[in-house]
């Protein structure tokens, strides 16, 4: 049923993939499919808050979190014996899980979403984002 799978993970915060691995994993398993994992590095938007950092702390930034994303995937992926594609998006959350999805040829998406708080009604969840706006089926599963 499916052939290519995006799981979205946050290295920063566990729950963004303690139970949404094991499902991602589990879906790869039952249907032959390829686990595309994704990390996401926010933009760090205008260039007023980029001058109080040093001129290559985002590179700096970005090489770090691949190196993270893939030592993450041999300690947390490659045991679970699943093809498996790493992915390091930076910009907009949502845009960018989108954007690999798209690119990867992905026809489902894993992600997980947390309760919402109040301040996640008026500024919108990325997980209600991805939902909203994903060409392909998307499954949340709920920390």
């Amino acid at each position: 049923m499916y052939k290519s799978i995006l799981l979205s993970v946050d290295l920063n915060s566990e729950s963004s993939w303690a139970k949404a691995l094991p499902v991602a994993t589990a879906l790869c398993k039952t249907f032959g499919a390829k686990l595309h994992v994704v990390n996401v590095v926010p933009d760090f938007g205008s260039g007023m808050v980029a001058n109080y950092f040093p001129p290559d702390f985002e590179e700096q930034t970005l090489q770090s979190a691949e190196k993270h994303l893939e030592e993450f995937c041999k300690q947390q992926v490659e045991p679970a014996g699943v093809d498996f594609e790493v992915h390091l998006g930076h910009g907009s959350i949502y845009r960018e899980v989108l954007k690999v999805a798209e690119h990867s040829g992905c026809d489902l998406i894993v992600l997980a979403s947390h309760r919402p708080e109040f301040t996640d009604y008026i500024l919108g969840p990325n997980a209600e984002r991805v939902v909203r706006h994903a060409n392909q089926s998307v499954m949340v599963v709920r920390g």
